[in-house]
C-alpha cells in the first residue's frame, strides 16, 4: 500500500527571504505554447515588475503556455534538508505550477515547497507546501488512457496567482530508503547526476523531477461567467427510473466527435428555453464538437446550461430517455432539478488539448467527490482561469487525455462542465484511479483537510448529484456495487460495495477529498435524496 504523507498546503514557519534572482540558462527552460514554440529565454531573463502591467494586452489572445525546469541537485540549503530545487530565478507570467516526473506508477516520498514572486507588487510569499500526493487520481491502470505513453506522475497542482519568479526545493521523506522499482535521479539522464552534498538522498526520489509552471491564458472578454452569483435554483422535487444506457454505450467506447453545424441537435431534442445565447465568431471543429455533445439541453456554442424547475427536468428525462422508462417511471422519475453548469466554452477551454474522441461508460452508478488540492487562495471570478490551469496541466503536463474530472464546482457553488462528451452522458473520467468506470468525479477546488468547504460548494454538490445520478435512477442514499479497475485498496475485478456517494478516500488510499469535505457527504446524500424526492 502506498503510503500517504501527512502534510497539508500552507505556509509553513520559513519566512520569505530577500534574495537575488538567477536568470535561468537556455538550457535549464523548456517553454512550450499551444503552437509548440519556444519562450524567448531573454523575455524570462529581462522581465521585471515595471512591465508587468503591460502583459494584459499583449497576452489577450493567448491561449496559455507550460515553462517545465528541470530540478537540479542543490548543494547550498543544508538547513532544510532539501536536495534538489530551483535557485530563485525570474521566470515568464505563470499562476499555477506542480512538480512533474516521468513513470506515473511511482510516488514522490518527499516534501515539495515553493515561493513565489507576485507579478503585480514584486513580493515573494512565504514557502509553500505542494500536496504530493496525486498519482491516485488518473486513468485505471490497464485502460487505454493509461497505457497511453503518455502518462507522467505529479504532485497535485498548486494555485499561486499571477507570478514571475519562482524557487522550489524537494525534501525526502526521512527514513524513507529506496522506495521498491524507483529508478536513481540522474539513471539515463543527466539530472542530479553530478550531486554535490546530500546527492546521495537523491535517489529516494523519482526520476526527471520537473517543475511545471502553467499560464492559463485569458479567455475571450465575456467568456467567463464563473465570477458571478450561481442562480436560484428553481423546484426540489421529482421522482426518478432506471434509464436505458446511451445509445451505442453498451460497455465502455470511444465515440467520435460529431461534425454537427451550427444548430444542428446531437440528439434530437430542441434546445431548453431561457439557454445563454451562443457565443458569435468561428468555432473549431473541436469547439464544435464539444458544444455539440450538449446539444440536446442548449445551442451549439453556449456558455451556461440553464437550470430547470423540477417538471421542467422530468420533461427532459423523458425526452432523453423516454423510449426506456416505464409509464410509471416517466410519471414520477427519482430525480433532482437540473442545476445550471458553466460550460467548457463558458470557461474557455483551448479545444485543442484534448483527444479528439470522447470515451464513454455504460451508466453513472456513483459520484466520487474530490478536492483539488490546490489552495483556496483563490476568488470566484478565478475559478474558470484555475480550471483552464488544471486542464492544462492535466492534458500537457501529466499526458492524460482530458481533464481528468467530469465536474467542478467553486466555493461560490458555481458548477462547472469538465471532462469533454457532454453533461448529461456518462463520459468516462479519470478521477478515481480503479472506479473510473460507470461513475462520475466531482472535485471542490480547493483544500479541505483542515478547512471546511463552504456551504455553497456543499449544496452544489448535493443538487448535481441529484441530477446526475437521477439520470441514472440511483439513489443517493443507498450503496451500489462496483469492480475495481485495480488501486491500493481494492484489487483489479474485485466488486465492492459502495456508496452512492462516495468520497476519493472511499476507492483508494488517499486523504482527498480533505476530512472537512468528507464529514460533508452525509448531508450531500440527504440532501441529494431530498433534491430527488426521496
Amino acid at each position: 500500500m502506498r503510503g500517504i504523507l501527512a502534510s497539508s498546503i500552507g505556509v509553513t514557519c520559513a519566512a520569505a527571504l530577500a534574495l537575488p534572482l538567477a536568470p535561468p540558462a537556455a538550457a535549464s527552460v523548456s517553454s512550450v505554447s499551444s503552437a509548440g514554440t519556444p519562450a524567448p529565454v531573454a523575455d524570462v531573463a529581462t522581465r521585471t515588475v515595471g512591465t508587468a502591467g503591460a502583459r494584459t494586452g499583449a497576452r489577450a489572445d493567448v491561449p496559455g503556455s507550460t515553462q517545465s525546469l528541470p530540478l537540479r541537485p542543490l548543494t547550498r540549503d543544508r538547513a532544510s534538508g532539501a536536495v534538489l530545487g530551483l535557485t530563485p530565478r525570474a521566470v515568464r507570467t505563470f499562476s499555477l505550477l506542480g512538480v512533474v516526473w516521468e513513470d506515473p506508477s511511482v510516488d514522490l516520498h518527499g516534501r515539495v515547497q515553493v515561493r513565489t514572486r507576485a507579478a503585480s507588487t514584486g513580493d515573494w510569499t512565504d514557502w509553500q507546501d505542494v500536496e504530493t500526493h496525486y498519482t491516485q487520481h488518473g486513468a485505471d491502470p490497464d485502460s487505454s488512457e493509461a497505457a497511453s505513453g503518455k502518462a507522467r506522475g505529479a504532485t497535485a497542482p498548486l494555485w499561486v496567482g499571477e507570478s514571475d519568479g519562482v524557487e522550489a526545493r524537494v525534501l525526502p521523506e526521512p527514513d524513507a530508503g529506496e522506495p521498491e522499482d524507483v529508478d536513481p535521479v540522474g539513471t539515463g539522464s543527466d539530472e542530479g547526476a553530478s550531486g554535490g552534498e546530500g546527492a546521495g538522498e537523491v535517489s529516494t526520489l523519482p526520476a526527471g523531477m520537473r517543475l511545471d509552471l502553467v499560464d492559463p491564458g485569458e479567455a475571450e472578454p465575456g467568456e467567463s461567467a464563473g465570477g458571478a452569483e450561481p442562480q436560484a435554483e428553481p423546484g426540489e422535487s421529482a421522482g426518478g427510473a432506471e434509464p436505458q444506457a446511451e445509445p451505442g454505450e453498451s460497455g465502455e467506447s470511444g465515440a467520435p466527435e460529431p461534425q454537427a453545424e451550427p444548430g444542428e441537435s446531437a440528439e434530437g431534442a430542441e434546445p431548453a428555453e431561457g439557454a445563454e445565447v451562443p457565443r458569435t465568431g468561428v468555432m473549431t471543429a473541436a469547439a464544435k464538437a464539444a458544444s455539440a455533445a450538449n446539444s440536446a439541453l442548449v445551442p451549439l456554442g453556449a456558455t451556461q446550461i440553464p437550470s430547470l424547475t423540477a417538471e421542467e427536468t422530468r420533461e427532459e428525462l423523458v425526452a432523453l430517455r423516454g423510449t426506456g422508462l416505464t409509464e410509471q417511471q416517466q410519471a414520477k422519475p427519482y430525480i433532482g432539478p437540473r442545476p445550471s453548469i458553466v460550460t467548457r466554452r463558458g470557461w474557455g477551454a483551448d479545444e485543442s488539448l484534448r483527444e479528439k474522441s470522447f470515451v464513454y461508460t455504460s451508466k453513472v452508478k456513483a459520484a466520487f467527490v474530490h478536492h483539488t488540492a490546490s489552495g483556496n487562495s483563490y476568488s470566484c471570478s478565478q475559478a474558470p482561469s484555475l480550471i483552464r490551469g488544471f486542464y492544462r496541466y492535466h492534458t500537457k503536463s501529466l499526458g492524460w487525455r482530458d481533464i481528468g474530472y467530469n465536474f467542478l464546482v467553486d466555493k461560490c457553488g458555481r458548477i462547472y462542465e469538465g471532462r469533454a462528451g457532454g453533461v448529461a452522458k456518462p463520459v468516462k473520467g479519470a478521477h478515481t484511479m480503479g472506479f473510473n468506470s460507470k461513475t462520475t468525479g466531482i472535485a471542490v477546488i480547493g483544500s479541505y483537510g483542515s478547512k471546511k468547504p463552504s456551504s455553497k460548494a456543499v449544496k452544489a454538490v448535493a443538487r448535481l448529484t441529484a441530477w446526475k445520478l437521477g439520470l441514472h435512477g440511483m439513489n443517493p442514499k443507498k450503496k451500489t456495487s462496483l469492480t475495481s479497475g485495480g488501486g491500493n485498496l481494492y484489487a483489479k475485478g474485485k466488486k465492492v460495495k459502495m456508496k452512492v456517494i462516495s468520497g476519493h478516500r472511499d476507492g483508494f488510499n488517499t486523504s482527498c477529498p480533505g476530512g472537512k469535505l468528507h464529514k460533508k457527504l452525509g448531508s450531500v446524500r440527504s440532501k441529494a435524496a431530498g433534491y430527488q424526492g426521496r
